[in-house]
């Protein structure tokens, strides 16, 4: 949505940014009635962390299954409030968000296991200890077991990513970027109506053609838009 970002405080004057806080309190005496002094930016953005440090310290003394519950539902929560435009500047499908969503499909997975193995531990072991710092696991260290939703996450991050772009595109419209996001929704929707079970190497290609559009259109990068349809090309074209 569009706002005024830039706000001043009708009863004590202070001026502050909703971009910061996400917040219309105003910070000094915590009025909430306030006016805009900018103009109106779209922003979908939120001034939101992921920390599972509370998660890892509970690592000697809790089943892993409940860890990666209770990793997941941060998770999830995170994923509902981050958003991709800040004040108007598009920014990338970054790493923290991927491994959010992944933890969250993981974890779904493993509470439906009947029995984990030693490969399924390392890995969640590693998504909990990686996610809130922008880690992902790359695809060597992924069981099989943990493909499809590895591939569910991955749709559901480019799903989440591709409505922000839209919504850029409206105000900085770009039609050979509006093309590609045509073939990434088409790549996507053929993952989720797989459930995810496709290669580990189209997950990673879906993945970089969203973040490759994304970042031509941020930086005006030429060959990001290459890369975009590099990816795209290289991706299974299904029955």
């Amino acid at each position: 949505m569009k706002i005024r970002g830039d706000r001043e405080c009708k009863s004590c004057e202070t001026r502050w940014s909703y971009y910061d806080t996400g917040s219309v309190e105003c910070p000094q005496c915590g009025s909430l009635r306030s006016v805009g002094v900018d103009d109106r930016k779209e922003h979908t953005a939120s001034p939101v962390a992921l920390d599972l440090t509370d998660v890892r310290d509970r690592i000697d003394d809790a089943a892993l299954s409940d860890l990666a519950t209770d990793a997941a539902e941060a998770c999830r929560a995170y994923a509902r409030k981050q958003g991709f435009i800040d004040s108007g500047d598009l920014c990338p499908l970054d790493d923290t968000y991927l491994a959010a969503l992944e933890l969250a499909h993981a974890a779904l997975e493993l509470d439906h296991s009947m029995r984990t193995e030693d490969a399924e531990k390392y890995y969640m072991l590693e998504l909990l200890r990686g996610t809130d710092q922008g880690e992902r696991p790359g695809p060597s260290t992924v069981p099989e077991s943990m493909r499809s939703p590895r591939g569910l996450a991955y749709a559901s991050a480019v799903a989440d990513y591709h409505g922000e772009l839209r919504t850029y595109l409206e105000a900085n419209p770009d039609e050979l970027a509006r093309g590609l996001l045509s073939s990434l929704s088409e790549h996507r929707k053929r993952v989720e109506a797989l459930d995810g079970d496709v290669s580990l190497a189209d997950s990673e290609a879906l993945i970089g053609a969203a973040q490759a559009v994304g970042h031509y259109l941020a930086e005006g990068d030429d060959g990001a838009l290459a890369q975009a349809q590099h990816h795209l090309d290289n991706l299974d074209p299904g029955p």
